[in-house]
């Protein structure tokens, strides 16, 4: 069984429709499916977006982590980010409080700052 990576290497930068998919009890399914966006990207940046995520999307632990600097990183996630096609939400959802205190723990953020998350 190939692995998402060997497929991601294989097509490139072309688009691909998946037309079937066996789950683990046998049971196939056939048609068109369009991949999640995230799967359409380079296997390097999933890899980069995985560990954005592990990092809580701290830039700073990510700096440290892959050893460059905020402007690579910061680059980095806009040209993914560009690649992307994000939906449109009405309503803006303010984030976990433990998210925002993470961050504040983590130096990310000023107190005032956290504050002002927290109240919106």
């Amino acid at each position: 069984m190939a692995d998402w990576k060997s497929l991601t290497d294989l097509t490139g930068e072309r688009s691909f429709v998946v037309e079937r998919v066996r789950l683990g009890d046998g049971t196939a399914i056939e048609g068109e499916f369009e991949p999640p966006a995230l799967a359409k990207l380079a296997a390097e940046d999933q890899v980069f977006v995985a560990a954005f995520i592990h990092c809580h999307g701290s830039i700073k632990r990510m700096e440290k982590w892959f050893g460059v600097s905020y402007p690579t990183i910061k680059n980095r996630l806009n040209r993914i980010a560009g690649s992307l096609e994000f939906v449109e939400v009405d309503a803006v959802v303010a984030p976990p409080a433990h998210a925002v205190l993470d961050r504040l723990a983590a130096g990310e953020i000023t107190a005032d700052e956290a504050i002002k998350e927290l109240s919106s």
